[in-house]
């Protein structure tokens, strides 16, 4: 068996995906701190509780001996938002590739299946560390994560469509 290749063609549809991921990722923030302007409410603190938890359970100091606590609290939040991104970009690479497979969805529908598939994996993952409990955020709650991921779906969708036609 030859070496492993991937055509010029995936390959474009992958970094077409990245982009996508990118763009979806920018209307979640944008939507996000909206919601922070409108309703005056801090940022999430979940994201970066997700990424403490990760580093504690892979013996990962995020802060050297004699460093300030501040410091590990920063590089948990600094790491939190890297995992949003790369979340993002991989869901929408993901979500690439299976259009370049044959799957076609009209973007509205592609983009809420593509945005409630990035919350379903953030969302578990959290509640998987013990980080968070779904079933205490109250309607508020659950539209503040809602809508934003609708919007990164969204917004990812029509990216893809774009400027990878199928």
């Amino acid at each position: 068996m030859g070496p492993a290749f991937i055509s010029p063609t995936m390959i474009r549809t992958m970094v077409a995906g990245a982009i996508a991921g990118a763009t979806g990722e920018l209307a979640l923030n944008v939507v996000s701190y909206a919601d922070m302007l409108v309703r005056a409410r801090p940022s999430s603190t979940m994201p970066g509780k997700v990424a403490g938890r990760m580093a504690d359970i892979a013996g990962v100091e995020l802060a050297q001996p004699g460093e300030r606590a501040e410091i590990a609290e920063a590089r948990k939040e600094a790491s939190g938002a890297l995992l949003g991104y790369g979340m993002a970009v991989g869901t929408a690479v993901a979500y690439a590739m299976l259009r370049r497979a044959g799957l076609r969805l009209p973007v509205p529908i592609g983009g809420v299946l593509m945005g409630g598939a990035a919350m379903a994996v953030s969302d578990s993952a959290a509640t998987a560390l013990g980080v968070t409990d779904p079933t205490t955020w109250g309607v508020s709650g659950w539209l503040g994560d809602i809508i934003p991921h609708v919007a990164f779906g969204i917004a990812a969708a029509a990216t893809l469509e774009r400027i990878d036609p199928i």
